[in-house]
C-alpha cells in the first residue's frame, strides 16, 4: 500500500529541513558528480585517438552519441517512474538505480574499448531512469501538503544537484587530463558508490518515505502487467540487442532509432489525451495550450544540451584553455552552468519575489528562455571574431556562452514540470512528469541529428543559423502568448 504518513515532516536536522533530507541531498550530489563528470569527459573520450586513450570515432558521430545518451536518459525516466509508483516505490529504486549506475561507470572505467563503454553507458541510462524521478519524488514525500518547508526543502535539494554537477567535471577533467581518460571514469564510479553508501547508511532518516509504490498494481493484476514488462523488454532486446550484437545495426543506426522513438513518443502521447473521452473540453483547450510550450521546451534543450558536445568541441578546438597564464583542463567549462545557477538562482528568485503580479506569465518566462538560449548560440558567433595572438578563442568570452544558458535555463526550466502539471487533464496527472521528461527526450533526440551538421569550417554559420531561429521562435512564442493565456482558462 502506499505511505500514507510523512514521519520525518516535523523533525529540523538538515538547515531546519527534515533529517532525511540530508541522505537524498548526498545521494543526489555524488550521482550528479558521477553523471556530470562522466559527461564532461563523455565526448572527448569518443573522439580521442586511440593511441591517446579514445575511442577515434569521428566528430560527428561522438557528438550524436552524447545527444543519442542525454534523450535516452529522459526516456527510461518515464519507464522508471512508472515501475516505481506501480511495483517497486521510490526507495527501492533509487538504490537499484544507483547500483547500476555504479557498475555503469565501472565498465567504462575498465579499458576494454567500444565494448566495455556500450555496456557502461547501457547500465548508466536504465540507472539513471529508476534513480532521476524517483530520488526527487522522495524529497517531496518528505513533507506533508501543509508544510510550508517544502520550497525551501527543494531549493536545498537542488543546491546538491549543483554541487554535484559543479565538482565532477573539475576531478573528473583534471584526471583525464593528467592520468587518462578511464581515471575519470573510475572517479564517477567512486562517487557514486560514496552515494550509495551514505544513502544505505541513512536509511533511518528516511524509513517512513516512499517505502511502497504510491499507486500499486492490483494483486490479481501484477502477473498479467509482469509478463507484458518481461516481454518488452525481450522484444526491445530481440530488435536492438541481438541486430547490434550481429553487427546489423552500427552505432549510427542506434542513434538514428533513439532520435525515431524520442519524436514519435510524444505525439502518440498528446494523440492518446487529446482524443480520450476523460477529458472535458476546458481540459481539451489546455492542452493544446501546453503543446508549443512542449515544443519550446524541446527546442531550448536542442541548443542546451550542446554542452557536452558540439560546444566541447569548440572548447576543445577552437578555444585558449588559460586564464591569465594558468592552464586547465577543457572539461572544467562543464562546470560553469552548475556555478552560474548557484549563483544566479537565488537572483532570480529575489526577481520573481519583487516583481510579483509583474513577472512574466508562464509562456512568457518560455520565451525569455527561448531568446536566451537562442542568444547563447549567437554569442558563439561573436566570440569567434574574438580571437587571441595564437588565433584561439578568448575563455573568458567562451565561458559566457555557458553563462548566458544558464539564465535561459533559469527561466523556462523552472516553470516547465509546473506548466506540464497545472494543464494536464485529471484523468492524466499521474503521467505528467513522464510528459515533461519527454520535451527534453525529443529535443536531445532531434539534437542528435543536428549536431551531424557541426564542422570547425561552418562552425560561424551552424551557431548563427540556429541562433537566430531559435531567437525568432521565441518572438513568434511570444506573439502567441495571448492565445495560449486563453486557452489556458485561468491557469497562471
Amino acid at each position: 500500500m502506499a505511505d500514507s504518513t510523512v514521519a520525518d515532516a516535523p523533525q529540523r536536522g538538515f538547515f531546519g529541513q527534515p533529517r532525511g533530507l540530508s541522505t537524498l541531498f548526498f545521494t543526489e550530489m555524488w550521482e550528479r558528480f558521477s553523471y556530470y563528470g562522466m559527461r564532461g569527459i563523455l565526448a572527448l573520450y569518443l573522439m580521442t585517438e586511440v593511441a591517446h586513450g579514445g575511442l577515434g570515432l569521428p566528430e560527428g558521430t561522438a557528438t550524436s552519441l552524447v545527444q543519442a545518451y542525454g534523450a535516452s536518459v529522459y526516456l527510461t525516466g518515464v519507464a522508471g517512474g512508472w515501475l516505481a509508483d506501480r511495483m517497486l516505490g521510490a526507495r527501492r529504486s533509487v538504490f537499484y538505480g544507483g547500483l547500476l549506475i555504479m557498475f555503469g561507470h565501472i565498465c567504462m572505467a575498465l579499458p576494454g574499448g567500444l565494448t566495455s563503454t556500450t555496456a557502461g553507458i547501457v547500465l548508466i541510462i536504465i540507472g539513471s531512469g529508476f534513480l532521476k524521478p524517483n530520488v526527487s519524488k522522495m524529497v517531496g514525500d518528505l513533507y506533508s501538503e501543509q508544510d510550508r518547508r517544502r520550497d525551501a526543502g527543494f531549493s536545498v535539494f537542488y543546491m546538491g544537484i549543483n554541487l554535484g554537477g559543479f565538482f565532477g567535471p573539475l576531478v573528473a577533467g583534471a584526471l583525464q587530463e593528467n592520468i587518462g581518460f578511464h581515471w575519470g571514469f573510475g572517479a564517477a564510479a567512486v562517487g557514486m558508490a560514496l552515494g550509495l553508501i551514505q544513502y544505505v547508511l541513512g536509511k533511518n532518516n528516511i524509513s517512513s518515505v516512499s517505502q511502497h509504490p504510491s499507486n500499486p498494481l492490483p494483486e490479481e493484476h501484477k502477473g498479467r502487467v509482469v509478463g507484458r514488462v518481461v516481454g518488452i523488454v525481450v522484444l526491445l532486446f530481440l530488435v536492438l540487442g541481438v541486430p547490434v550484437a550481429l553487427g546489423l545495426i552500427g552505432l549510427e543506426g542506434m542513434v538514428n532509432l533513439v532520435s525515431v522513438i524520442s519524436a514519435v513518443l510524444p505525439i502518440v502521447y498528446f494523440a492518446v489525451m487529446l482524443s480520450s473521452r476523460q477529458i472535458t473540453q476546458v481540459e481539451r483547450h489546455r492542452l493544446i495550450a501546453y503543446i508549443p510550450l512542449f515544443v519550446a521546451t524541446a527546442l531550448f534543450f536542442l541548443l542546451f544540451e550542446q554542452q557536452a558536445s558540439t560546444l566541447v568541441l569548440v572548447t576543445e578546438n577552437e578555444t585558449a584553455h588559460t586564464v591569465l597564464g594558468w592552464e586547465f583542463p577543457v572539461a572544467w567549462f562543464q562546470s560553469i552552468n552548475s556555478l552560474a545557477i548557484i549563483i544566479l538562482a537565488p537572483l532570480f528568485a529575489a526577481l520573481w519575489i519583487k516583481m510579483g503580479d509583474r513577472q512574466p506569465s508562464t509562456p512568457g518566462k518560455f520565451v525569455g528562455g527561448l531568446v536566451f538560449v537562442g542568444l547563447g548560440f549567437l554569442w558563439v558567433v561573436l566570440s569567434g571574431f574574438l580571437r587571441g595572438s595564437d588565433g584561439k578563442q578568448l575563455a573568458l568570452m567562451v565561458a559566457m556562452v555557458f553563462v548566458i544558458l544558464t539564465i535561459g535555463e533559469l527561466m523556462l526550466s523552472p516553470v516547465g514540470l509546473s506548466a506540464s502539471t497545472k494543464l494536464a487533464p485529471a484523468a492524466f496527472s499521474s503521467q505528467t512528469m513522464g510528459l515533461y521528461f519527454l520535451a527534453p527526450a525529443a529535443g536531445q533526440g532531434l539534437g542528435a541529428q543536428v549536431v551531424k551538421l557541426y564542422s570547425a569550417e561552418n562552425e560561424a554559420l551552424y551557431f548563427g543559423v540556429i541562433g537566430l531561429a531559435t531567437v525568432l521562435c521565441g518572438v513568434l512564442l511570444a506573439v502567441s502568448v495571448p492565445w495560449i493565456r486563453k486557452m489556458m482558462h485561468g491557469v497562471p
